[in-house]
C-alpha cells in the first residue's frame, strides 16, 4: 500500500462554552459537547449518555464519521477522542464522539465495581445514532453520509452495530444506514476472546473482563460477535489493526474471506502497541493510518 502522509497546522483554542468556533488546518471547525442522545427514551438519564460534535464549516456535503473510542467497554471517556475527531474535522468530516453506559472492571480497579452488560451498551449507540440522523439538517452534516468507526472496546461495537440489525431496527433505523464501517484494533468473536483470556497468564479476566461485559455462557458471547453477522456485509470496510491485536483482526479478516464480500481494506500495523496506534491516530501531525482513513470516507462519500 503506497503511504500518504497529510501535513496538518493546529492552533489549540481553550474556551469553556459548550459551543464555539475554533480553527484547525483548512476549516473553521464549531465543537458541540455533551449532548444528550437518550432524554426522551426509556434509559436512565446517564452523564455517560452523551456525544461531542465536531464540525467543519464548509458549503459542500459533510460525511459524518461516528466515532466509539475504546476502554474495554468500561472506562471509556469521549471525551479522551476530541483531538482525533478535530484532526478529521480538519479535513472535512464531521466527528460525533460517542459516549456509552459502562460495564464494571474490577481487574483493572476495584472501585470499577458496578456497571451495566451487553446488550446496553449497543442499545446506547443505537440512541446515539438516531439522534444524530434526526438532528443532521440541525448541525449542516449529510445524514447519508455515515460512517462508523472505532478503536478497541469501539472497534467491536462500531463493528456489532454496523451488522446486527437487531438495535438500530429498535429505534426505527437499518444497519444499512452507514457507507462504510472503520472498526480499529478490536476483538470481534467473543467466543475466542473468552477462550485466550482463559488460558492466557490471567486466566481471572475471563470471568472478571469478558463475562463482567457480556455475561456468561457460549450464546451470550455468539450474540455479542460482530463474525455472527457476516452475511450482513453489504457496504465498504476498512479494517485496520495494531501489532498487538493482530490475531484478533486476522481472525475477523479470515472469517469474512470465508464469505462472498470482498469490498474490504486491510491494514495491519506491526510497529505500534495498541496504545501506539491511537495515539498516532490522535496526535501525529503525519499520520498515514488517519489518512488511510480520510482517504476511505472521501472515496465512499458525496464529499466534496
Amino acid at each position: 500500500m503506497k503511504n500518504v502522509t497529510i501535513v496538518c497546522f493546529v492552533i489549540h483554542c481553550l474556551c469553556s462554552n459548550l459551543s464555539f468556533c475554533q480553527t484547525i488546518g483548512n476549516y473553521e471547525l464549531v465543537e458541540h459537547k455533551e449532548i444528550d442522545y437518550a432524554l426522551e427514551e426509556l434509559f436512565s438519564e446517564d452523564t455517560l449518555q452523551r456525544l461531542n460534535l465536531v464540525i467543519p464549516i464548509k458549503n459542500d456535503k459533510i460525511p459524518l464519521l461516528i466515532w466509539i473510542g475504546g476502554g474495554a467497554w468500561s472506562y471509556g471517556d469521549k471525551n479522551q477522542e476530541m483531538d482525533l475527531a478535530r484532526r478529521f474535522a480538519a479535513n472535512g468530516i464531521a466527528v460525533a464522539c460517542i459516549g456509552h453506559r459502562l460495564s464494571p472492571a474490577i481487574w483493572r480497579d476495584s472501585t470499577l465495581n458496578k456497571g451495566i452488560q451487553h446488550p446496553k451498551h449497543i442499545q446506547d449507540v443505537a440512541l446515539s445514532i438516531k439522534w444524530l440522523y434526526e438532528n443532521a439538517d440541525k448541525y449542516g452534516y449529510d445524514k447519508d453520509g455515515f460512517f462508523i468507526g472505532g478503536y478497541s472496546s469501539g472497534g467491536h461495537l462500531s463493528a456489532l452495530i454496523s451488522l446486527d440489525s437487531t438495535y438500530l431496527n429498535q429505534v426505527g433505523l437499518s444497519h444499512k444506514i452507514f457507507k462504510g464501517i472503520i472498526p480499529i484494533s478490536g476483538t470481534y468473536d467473543i467466543i475466542d476472546y473468552h477462550n485466550v483470556l482463559s488460558n492466557s497468564g490471567r486466566p481471572e479476566l475471563a470471568e472478571q473482563h469478558v463475562e463482567a461485559v457480556f455475561g456468561e455462557g457460549i450464546e451470550n458471547f455468539r450474540l455479542a460477535s460482530p463474525v455472527a453477522y457476516l452475511n450482513n456485509l453489504s457496504v465498504p470496510l476498512l479494517l485496520i489493526s495494531d501489532n498487538n491485536m493482530y490475531n484478533y483482526s486476522k481472525l475477523f479478516e479470515e472469517k469474512i474471506r470465508l464469505t462472498e464480500f470482498r469490498n474490504m481494506q486491510v491494514v495491519y500495523s506491526y510497529d505500534l502497541s495498541h496504545g501506539g496506534l491511537w495515539r498516532n491516530l490522535s496526535y501525529e501531525k503525519n499520520s498515514i493510518y488517519r489518512q488511510i482513513i480520510i482517504n476511505f470516507i472521501r472515496t465512499n462519500s458525496d464529499m466534496g
